[in-house]
Parts: structure tokens; C-alpha cells; sequence
């Protein structure tokens, strides 16, 4: 009978939600079979706190996702007339889902949470990178970099609105059995209000438009958002420019001239403002987005040859706009895109992708896979620290070029993934290629 009914959650109040793409991660995983809020939803089903179908059976035998466990508990909140056992398992399962609860619009209110204050996940995951870079000569140029990364990202419950997150990181170079230290990389204080959610700490950029073309960084500031299907999110604050520095080969070469000539870079560090507006109609999303940037360091962007046709005085500012959006299909097609300029820089100022997803790998769910192929053109002057693993931590950007890549889950929560990039580089039309594979263990 248990095990019918936990079979049953799978099937009941599922939604028309859109489905997850291979390029962007999936805002709501999988419960796992053996978490505990399966039995807590049986024991409510069993006390008619939860119902079935209308001839009060339970159907299925899949995991059900965190948003359809959310919907059941919205559902069990609403009633008055259960037991004090009863509420406060409501109000245990309230407290773990509370994120899911408040996308959907419910307020998470009079929870017990002491008991599960603190929230850990993480994951263990190496990642290998093999480039290819035809040099002036005609020959290839060869460059293979492993590594290997530990990470945590505990979540604490203040009250009923505010809740405190974090990300912490330690890498390893496994070929020289070197080790860092472990790093706190994000840390910021979180308001969820109805229709308005404020961050104010170290978080990461805000880059919906894009799905991460841009930025997969973090900065130091505030952020505010407004609205439900049609958002506005307003952030400021200063990001510290060194992931920047590494991902571009044209700051490589203005790095490389100021060590030369014994130059030293000033503030490396840049103030920062920028706004969006993100929505979404039916299977149809997209949105818009304005950064300003300003730091000693762009100078570099526009320090070209005096030769060069156009050539500009420097200047210290980025000012980058961006537009992107999607469709989905059905439960397995999706298609985005995104365009993005840096009205600042004399070269490699634009950057675009579009890029078509199947299906997706779901970590909790063996056996489930995912694949996609896109086309991609990655300014080094304005797409500064993209979320594509093929040029993320490789030192690859400044190129364009096809992209294909496959994930899939052999054993529960456990993916392994590879890619394959293959264009030219933008600066001089030679070859570039980069295989890059990984594997991730989740917990």
C-alpha cells in the first residue's frame, strides 16, 4: 500500500511546466526516492490530508520534481481541518520546499524550521579540457588542463522572508597534485517577498536575457527584483575583474605589454550598475539588459595599433547591452538565443549564440539524458566570463565556431557530460578546437 502511494505523487497535480533544456539547468531537481518527504506526503495521504485521483487511487511509479511536491504541499497548507501530527508535517515539508513555495506564489509563514535551519548541498566534479590552436606557422598548438573541484552551498532560514546563502570552493590540479584552499566565492543575504525579492552580499550576476553568455561570475552589491511573469531587476555594486583578465585573450595581450613595459594596471577592480527585464508568454521567454562598467582596466579594450582603422581614444568604461529569448517546443525541443554588444569597444564587442536543446539530463533520474548543438560568437571584449564550459576556466574566448555536446546520468545523481567546439579564432582567422568532458557527483 506504501509503496502505491508513493508511486502516486508522481502523477498527482502534475503541471504543464516547461521543460528542461540541456543549456540552462533546471530550476526545480528531482526528489529523490529515498527522501524523506515521501513518507511524510504518505502519511498525509494517508489522513486524507492529500488526495488521489477522484476514485481514490494513486497511479505512477516515477520521482516526482520539487515543484510537483511543492503544488501537493500548497494544496495541504490550504485546509484548516487537519491534526497537530499532520500540521506539523505540513509545516516540515513547508520549510524544505520554501523556495519552490514562493516561486509559486505561496507565503511560507508560522514554520517550524529549527529543525532543518541549515541546509547542505555540493557536489565533487573533474573536468578536462583539450584545445587545439593553429599558430602563425600552419601548425596546431596543443594545451590539455584537468581539474578537479569540491564545493558546498549551504542555505540558512532566517524567518519566514529572509534566508542566507553561500557558495564554497576548493580546486585541485591534479596533474601537479596541488590543492586550494577552500574559498568562499558567494555569500549574500536573501528577502523573498510577494512580487519582490532583494539579495544584498557577494552574488552572482543576474544574466537571464543571456542564459549566461556574458557573465557566470558573481559581484559584491544589491539587487532588486520586482514583478511575477514580467520581471525588472535592478543591481549595483563592484566586481573584481580577474576572472575577466583570464578568460580574455585580449586582455592577455594588454597584461602581457603592461609586464613588458614594467606598467601597472590601476583598480582592477570596476564599479558596476545594470538593469533588465525578463518575461515570459506561454512557451515564449525573453528580456533585455543594460551594464555599465567602469575600471582602469578598459582602458585595454580599446588600446589598439594607431594604424587601425577606427581607432579611438581609451576609455574606462564598458557600456553593454544585451537581448535574448526562447521558445520550447514540447517537453523535449527548445531553442534560445541572445545578442549582445559593448558600445565601448573599438574590436570583438559583439557576442552571440543560438543554440538548440533536446531533451535533458536529470541528475535523480538514472538513465535520463540530454543533447544540444549551438553556434557561437564570443567577443573578447564582451562576453567576459561566459558559462559555456568550453571556454569557462580554459582560457578560451575571442573565437567563433559550432558547438555540440551530450549529458547523461549512469547512476543516480551522478552525470558525466562532453563537448566539442570547432571555429576560428576572431583576431586571425586561424583554427581554434576544444573536446571537454566532465563528471559530476552530486549530494
Amino acid at each position: 500500500m506504501k509503496k502505491t502511494l508513493v508511486s502516486a505523487l508522481t502523477t498527482a497535480l502534475v503541471v504543464g511546466a516547461a521543460s528542461t533544456t540541456f543549456a540552462a539547468a533546471n530550476p526545480f531537481s528531482d526528489v529523490p526516492a529515498d527522501h524523506w518527504a515521501y513518507d511524510a506526503v504518505t502519511q498525509l495521504a494517508a489522513d486524507g490530508v492529500i488526495e488521489g485521483y477522484g476514485d481514490t487511487t494513486f497511479r505512477g511509479n516515477q520521482n516526482i520534481t520539487r515543484y510537483e511536491m511543492a503544488q501537493m504541499i500548497a494544496k495541504a497548507m490550504a485546509k484548516s481541518d487537519v491534526s497537530a501530527a499532520d500540521k506539523a508535517l505540513i509545516d516540515k515539508l513547508a520549510a524544505e520546499f520554501s523556495d519552490e513555495l514562493n516561486n509559486l506564489g505561496v507565503r511560507v509563514s508560522n514554520l517550524e524550521r529549527n529543525a532543518d535551519n541549515v541546509k547542505w548541498n555540493g557536489q565533487v566534479r573533474y573536468r578536462y579540457w583539450s584545445q587545439r590552436y593553429e599558430n602563425e606557422k600552419g601548425s596546431k598548438d596543443k594545451k590539455n588542463k584537468d581539474q578537479l573541484n569540491f564545493r558546498l552551498e549551504p542555505s540558512a532560514e532566517v524567518n519566514k522572508n529572509w534566508h542566507v546563502k553561500a557558495r564554497i570552493d576548493a580546486f585541485m590540479n591534479p596533474s601537479k597534485d596541488e590543492t586550494s584552499d577552500l574559498t568562499v566565492k558567494r555569500v549574500w543575504a536573501q528577502g523573498d517577498y510577494k512580487n519582490f525579492q532583494v539579495k544584498l552580499g557577494k552574488m552572482p550576476f543576474f544574466s537571464t536575457e543571456t542564459a549566461g553568455m556574458l557573465f557566470d561570475d558573481q559581484f559584491s552589491g544589491a539587487q532588486v527584483t520586482f514583478g511575477n511573469q514580467l520581471k525588472f531587476t535592478a543591481e549595483a555594486g563592484r566586481w573584481d575583474l580577474d576572472n575577466a583578465i583570464n578568460q580574455s585573450a585580449i586582455y592577455k595581450a594588454a597584461k602581457a605589454k603592461d609586464e613588458k613595459d614594467n606598467l601597472l594596471y590601476g583598480d582592477q577592480t570596476a564599479s558596476y550598475q545594470g538593469v533588465a527585464l525578463n518575461g515570459t508568454a506561454g512557451k515564449l521567454y525573453g528580456g533585455a539588459a543594460y551594464r555599465h562598467f567602469q575600471s582602469d582596466l578598459f582602458k585595454h579594450v580599446n588600446e589598439v595599433e594607431k594604424s587601425y582603422k577606427g581607432y579611438k581614444a581609451n576609455t574606462d568604461e564598458a557600456d553593454i547591452w544585451s537581448v535574448g529569448a526562447g521558445y520550447t517546443f514540447d517537453k523535449n525541443w527548445n531553442l534560445n538565443g541572445a545578442y549582445a554588444k559593448n558600445e565601448k569597444a573599438d574590436r570583438f564587442g559583439t557576442a552571440h549564440n543560438i543554440q538548440l536543446n533536446y531533451k535533458g539530463a536529470q541528475k535523480a533520474n538514472k538513465g535520463s539524458w540530454g543533447a544540444y548543438t549551438a553556434y557561437r560568437y564570443m567577443g573578447g571584449n564582451v562576453a567576459f566570463a561566459p558559462t559555456y564550459e568550453t571556454f569557462l576556466s580554459a582560457g578560451v574566448n575571442n573565437v567563433k565556431g559550432w558547438e555540440v555536446g551530450t549529458e547523461y546520468v549512469p547512476f543516480t545523481n551522478v552525470t558525466a557530460a562532453a563537448y566539442y567546439f570547432n571555429g576560428k579564432q576572431l583576431d586571425n582567422d586561424r583554427d581554434a578546437e576544444l573536446l571537454f568532458g566532465r563528471v559530476n557527483f552530486w549530494f
